[in-house]
């Protein structure tokens, strides 16, 4: 179980630093596209294109089974006051499988989208550049099947008791 833990924290730790990355690039995009417009007078071509298909698409998709694996989603403890610790598990457990249904359902749909649009080379034209665009559809489906498989991990880890906070989990 530590090698698994051990595994999906790495995992993390390489989701993490590509969401950060593409932070620091859309940062240095735009800032050269502003540093641009005062130079020249005009834009860089095709500079909201990328932002808003590719670094913002990384930044919202990728980092979906790092936020699971912190516990960083949102959660309704409105009941678990009121309840027993083994029914708290229980609970857990049965909103880690729906989580993992919904995630995998989410990844499913966006797969289909994401070939269709690989099929069809979706593209975007800017200041008459053209800027493929397909590549990124594959982010969504990639970003909800990790999140479902950490999901479904940390159902394992409660439903057999053990800890999955530790080693690393950020809590």
């Amino acid at each position: 179980m530590e090698q698994i833990r051990r595994a999906v924290d790495a995992l993390m730790s390489v989701l993490a630093t590509l969401a950060a990355v593409g932070v620091l690039a859309m940062m240095v995009h735009v800032c050269a596209d502003v540093i641009w417009r005062q130079v020249s007078g005009g834009p860089l071509p095709a500079t909201v294109e990328i932002v808003s298909r590719y670094y913002m698409v990384l930044v919202a998709f990728l980092p979906l089974a790092w936020v699971e694996r912190r516990g960083g989603m949102v959660s309704v403890e409105l009941l678990e006051g009121f309840m027993p610790q083994g029914l708290i598990r229980i609970s857990d457990v049965v909103v880690a499988l729906i989580a993992v249904v919904v995630y995998a359902g989410l990844a499913y749909a966006s797969w289909g989208i994401a070939l269709r649009n690989y099929n069809t080379g979706t593209f975007v034209t800017a200041l008459q550049y053209a800027v493929p665009v397909w590549p990124t559809y594959f982010l969504a489906p990639l970003g909800f099947a990790l999140a479902a498989v950490i999901v479904l991990l940390r159902g394992f880890f409660i439903a057999t008791n053990r800890d999955w906070h530790s080693a690393g989990a950020g809590e």
